[in-house]
């Protein structure tokens, strides 16, 4: 009789290894690309978020669960990140994941951005939360704000310090 391989067994279907959130319009053609190939390479189940494949401002519950059944997340910062409401409310969900019991493990990528700037919303995000501010109820705003101040506390890997990322 099949036995079923140990791995199926012991995840969730359809669970994911990685989850992948980015700014595609910074990063998909260039570092995304590659890192997603590179992880798929060596095995690692992968899911990228494709922001051309989604309709209308609410995030996905498909979407959602897929964070949630990763185990690890790797968070692309990048110029405008924070101008992506759904790049935020992807945020606020993986750290949420990674506070539970079972922890998922963040990684935050800091691509051509210093990890203070995603600390304290300054430069490039100083004016997307500008343009948040209008358009969101102050209770997010400050969800968003504070799931960046966490996140650029995490230890990562700054790509400004290596040569060619």
């Amino acid at each position: 009789e099949m036995t079923e391989p140990e791995s199926s067994r012991s995840r969730p279907e359809g669970a994911y290894d990685v989850f992948l959130s980015f700014r595609g319009k910074d990063t998909r053609k260039t570092f995304v690309d590659h890192l997603y190939t590179a992880l798929v390479q060596v095995g690692i189940h992968t899911f990228r978020d494709d922001e051309e494949l989604r309709r209308g401002e609410e995030i996905s519950e498909h979407l959602l669960e897929a964070i949630r059944e990763s185990k690890i997340s790797i968070v692309v910062f990048s110029k405008t990140y924070a101008s992506s409401s759904w790049c935020l409310k992807e945020l606020v969900e993986i750290l949420k994941c990674q506070r539970k019991k079972t922890g998922q493990i963040v990684l935050p990528i800091f691509y051509h951005i210093d990890p203070s700037n995603v600390r304290y919303q300054s430069g490039s995000f100083v004016e997307a939360f500008n343009k948040h501010e209008e358009r969101f109820e102050e209770k997010v705003v400050k969800e968003w704000r504070k799931a960046l101040k966490d996140a650029g506390n995490l230890s990562g890997w700054n790509l400004n310090d290596m040569e060619n990322g």
